[in-house]
């Protein structure tokens, strides 16, 4: 299991509950796109046998909780925002390594950090809830008990294919990576 280095400011959920619109419209953005990295690994490594039931059952898990989120959204009368880049991903992503081996690791390890952080917030969200949102506390406690099950599938693979220590130093550095790269990024209404 992933522990990330840096805690979320508690100045990200002012953000959030302060445009909890945005925020909706962006979580449903992220567990479509978490969908689409599911099986973006069954399409590039269907030599993996071990990582393909694992990840076609991911992408089934993610797709259900786009379905959720965005029926929050149509509720709201909200909509769905055409795809856009999500600086936090693409900085974790700048650091994957070429190379057959050393890619796979690095895509493996950065989606459980991305799904770690992904818990780590909704974990705040589901706490946090203002009264006016107390409903859905009970959709974001599953919605980050599902988080943090996916961040260990991923770590789990990654140890399927490559010894501890392998994982542990590129799992190490990814995760300085990323608590740098969080204090970077400006607080928005999004899940990163």
């Amino acid at each position: 299991m992933f522990n990330l280095r840096s805690a979320t400011s508690p100045a990200w959920l002012e953000v959030v509950f302060g445009d909890f619109n945005s925020f909706l419209v962006d979580h449903a953005a992220c567990e479509r796109k978490a969908s689409a990295t599911g099986m973006a690994f069954v399409v590039k490594y269907p030599d993996r046998t071990e990582l393909l039931e694992p990840m076609i059952e991911f992408a089934k898990e993610e797709l259900e909780h786009f379905h959720i989120v965005f029926k929050l959204l149509t509720e709201r009368g909200l909509r769905l925002l055409p795809d856009y880049k999500d600086e936090y991903v693409n900085g974790l992503r700048s650091q994957m390594r070429p190379g057959s081996d050393e890619l796979l690791l690095d895509r493996l390890l950065v989606a459980g950090v991305v799904e770690a952080r992904g818990c780590e917030r909704l974990k705040l969200i589901a706490d946090h809830l203002p009264s006016s949102l107390a409903a859905l506390g009970p959709v974001y406690e599953e919605l980050a008990r599902a988080e943090s099950r996916h961040h260990a599938l991923f770590f789990r693979l990654a140890r399927r294919y490559f010894d501890a220590k392998t994982v542990q130093d590129r799992t190490d550095y990814l995760l300085d990576y990323e608590a740098a790269l969080l204090e970077r990024l400006p607080h928005t209404a999004r899940v990163h």
